[in-house]
């Protein structure tokens, strides 16, 4: 599946703003779908996920209660709505495909990777 990243952009401290990834080639609702990250400098981590059968959802500790993962199926997009963005969200932000129910925090379970949008949050 094809993923393609959008919604990034410069915010302040306490902004919010919405990513959206659209998926094309595939059958969207039989793929979960995760949200990582990558700040300048350190290892791409996960942030978000959500499956394909139920819709539970994970949060990293570090959004939890901030951001929110979901999806539209018939319009073949996840999305990540943040809240009282900080500095440190300032990443370049992935979404990413697996067919897997399982260890969905982790990166080696995710197939198919869209091109990042940056978010910048400054101090």
């Amino acid at each position: 599946v094809q993923l393609q990243a959008s919604g990034g952009g410069l915010v302040q401290t306490g902004d919010s703003l919405r990513l959206s990834c659209v998926a094309s080639g595939g059958t969207f609702s039989r793929y979960g779908m995760g949200w990582f990250r990558q700040a300048p400098g350190k290892e791409r981590e996960f942030v978000a996920a959500i499956t394909w059968n139920t819709g539970s959802t994970y949060y990293a500790d570090s959004v939890k209660g901030r951001f929110t993962i979901s999806r539209d199926n018939a319009k073949n997009t996840v999305y990540l709505q943040m809240n009282s963005l900080k500095p440190e969200d300032t990443a370049v932000y992935y979404c990413a495909a697996t067919t897997s129910l399982y260890a969905l925090r982790e990166r080696y379970m995710y197939k198919d990777w869209g091109q990042g949008t940056l978010v910048t949050s400054p101090a």
